[in-house]
């Protein structure tokens, strides 16, 4: 029987062979290509799925913590329960701003800051104002910052720092230029000051420890005022200092 004989491929029939693969090549290329990108935007489309569950929707991300720092005067609790802070809502939701409108409402805080603390809490940040002053209203002896905020209670005056003693018909606009003048007071100078007189916002005057009395005027200038007057203590010994106009500060015997 005779044996088939096998024909090798021509060159030609080599070439398109090459032709063939090389397209199938190409045509497995973009379709993975396709795939490729079909692939990485379901990927996408999930993450941003996920992420909005997360953030919007699931308990992972919700309220669980409130944390209060800068406070010494107020009590955590206090401000807590002023804040009125929505646990269990998402934290991405809550509102910021309220929540510190809410706590800069009390009258010892000067400034807030609220922000998130992912995953699950809410910080607030307060800063608390300083007393430089008492001052009696109704019987009560309240620290006045240099705003001319009243915000505290105390038992007894702390020791060294002045007073400020309204009179019945002083309102809050001169209850604030006395807080200036006495911000404005070095600490040598205010260690010397036993109490502020105040009537109206022009009429202002310092007593010393010793009695002796400084017509200040207003708190216009005051920083001037507090320069010239130490010298004018020092240079001369007598019961009424006025410098009410600085650059000509006279004084009276009695």
């Amino acid at each position: 029987m005779a044996s088939a004989t096998r024909t090798r491929p021509s060159e030609e029939e080599r070439r398109e062979q090459r032709v063939r693969q090389r397209f199938a090549r190409r045509q497995w290329a973009r379709r993975w290509m396709h795939w490729r990108v079909v692939v990485a935007v379901l990927a996408v489309v999930a993450l941003v799925a996920t992420s909005v569950w997360l953030v919007f929707f699931s308990a992972v991300l919700a309220i669980d913590k409130v944390e209060v720092d800068g406070n010494r005067l107020l009590g955590p609790d206090r401000v807590l329960a002023v804040a009125e802070v929505p646990t269990g809502e998402q934290l991405a939701l809550v509102d910021l701003e309220a929540i510190s409108r809410r706590v800069a409402a009390l009258a010892e805080i000067e400034d807030v800051d609220v922000t998130r603390s992912w995953p699950d809490g809410i910080r607030i940040d307060v800063t608390e104002r300083t007393a430089i002053a008492v001052v009696e209203l109704g019987g009560r002896l309240r620290g006045l910052d240099a705003e001319g905020v009243v915000f505290r209670d105390y038992r007894t005056a702390p020791k060294g720092m002045p007073r400020v003693r309204p009179t019945t018909s002083t309102g809050s606009d001169a209850l604030a230029e006395a807080a200036g003048v006495v911000a404005v007071l070095p600490s040598d100078l205010a260690a010397r000051v036993d109490h502020v007189e105040v009537q109206t916002i022009d009429q202002i005057t310092l007593v010393l420890r010793d009695g002796r009395q400084v017509l200040w005027g207003s708190a216009e200038q005051s920083e001037l005022k507090a320069r010239v007057l130490p010298e004018l203590l020092a240079a001369q010994r007598a019961q009424v200092y006025d410098v009410s106009v600085p650059e000509s500060p006279i004084t009276r015997p009695s």
